[in-house]
């Protein structure tokens, strides 16, 4: 398999839009219908992805939720309101064989999938491996939804009109990719280097494939949705959460939307603007914040923005080469 190189062609700079980063997923939603659209969202079923299959669902959507516990999906996922349908399917990231299952399963419903938005995640996890050996949350976070885009991306291309949706982070500025030892071979195993390699592949993701997915109709968004507490915080010990200066003094969540804390509605606002929004048509492989494109990071004012490596086409070349030759898969460019 060969790669064709690409480039964005969307600045990497903030448009006019009328949401900002306090804005909510109902804000976001208001006044669109989605009704006969097909959505799949991994992890739908918690944190910010339960709140992007109820919106998608209450917009007329039918949602399939892909879920490596179905049982405690179900539950979760139980009363949601319609008028969209919302359904389960077993799928374990890190799993190939479960990710291929999965995805043949898309492909033989016969149609279309307008929105996939790759939300489910690990995040500072212990030492794991895929059966082929791969560092876990790389395997998790960036090849599984790597497999899972390929294997539905004759659904995709059928829409004419879809969008791949990455959920990454300001994570992404720990670490960029050590391409010559990203499953930790040589190094001691760090879980937040992990992480952060993991998200910034999530952002160089997106801007492979919008190259290769813009003359089917098919764009690829990244984003960062905030600093939430989620279910995501489950590997970190209190002081590690504490440490994030996320908890004011009686230990409740503090919220300041400008400096990236937010509620859950607020963090899933922007990955659904970055689904549905109008003032994206046209526009891909853009890393995103506060329900716009982001900026440039530039270190000496903060952590807003995106860092240059998460960005970079011939990186992001690079990754979709390795992911080719790592799973065996890709998509018609």
């Amino acid at each position: 398999m060969t790669s064709t190189t690409t480039c964005t062609t969307t600045a990497q700079y903030p448009i006019a839009t009328s949401f900002n980063a306090a804005s909510s997923a109902a804000e976001v939603m208001a006044g669109i219908d989605l009704t006969g659209h097909l959505v799949i969202v991994t992890g739908g079923h918690s944190g910010l992805g339960l709140i992007t299959t109820r919106h998608m669902a209450a917009a007329g959507a039918r949602v399939i939720v892909a879920a490596r516990d179905a049982g405690r999906a179900r539950t979760a996922l139980a009363g949601i309101p319609g008028p969209g349908h919302v359904e389960v399917r077993e799928m374990d990231l890190i799993d190939p064989a479960s990710v291929e299952a999965f995805s043949r399963s898309v492909v033989e419903d016969g149609q279309a999938v307008a929105l996939l938005v790759n939300c489910a995640g690990v995040m500072a996890s212990p030492l794991m491996r895929d059966i082929d050996g791969h560092e876990g949350q790389f395997a998790t976070n960036h090849l599984g939804h790597y497999r899972l885009t390929c294997g539905i991306w004759p659904a995709l291309a059928a829409a004419g009109n879809a969008r791949v949706i990455s959920v990454s982070s300001r994570g992404h500025q720990i670490a960029g990719i050590d391409f010559e030892d990203i499953d930790f071979q040589r190094c001691p195993y760090d879980k937040w280097v992990a992480y952060g390699q993991s998200k910034t592949a999530n952002a160089l993701f997106a801007l492979a494939l919008d190259g290769r997915g813009r003359k089917h109709g098919v764009r690829g968004f990244s984003l960062h949705p905030g600093q939430i507490l989620t279910d995501l915080s489950r590997h970190l010990s209190p002081d590690e959460i504490a440490a994030f200066g996320v908890l004011d003094e009686q230990g409740n969540q503090r919220l300041d939307p400008a400096a990236g804390l937010k509620t859950p509605e607020q963090g899933a606002a922007t990955v659904l603007w970055c689904a549905t929004s109008r003032a994206l048509d046209g526009k891909g492989g853009v890393y995103c914040e506060d329900c716009n494109i982001a900026g440039p990071n530039d270190p000496r004012t903060g952590r807003a923005g995106v860092a240059s490596r998460a960005v970079d086409p011939q990186l992001a070349e690079r990754l979709w080469t390795l992911s080719e030759q790592w799973t065996g898969l890709t998509v018609t460019a």
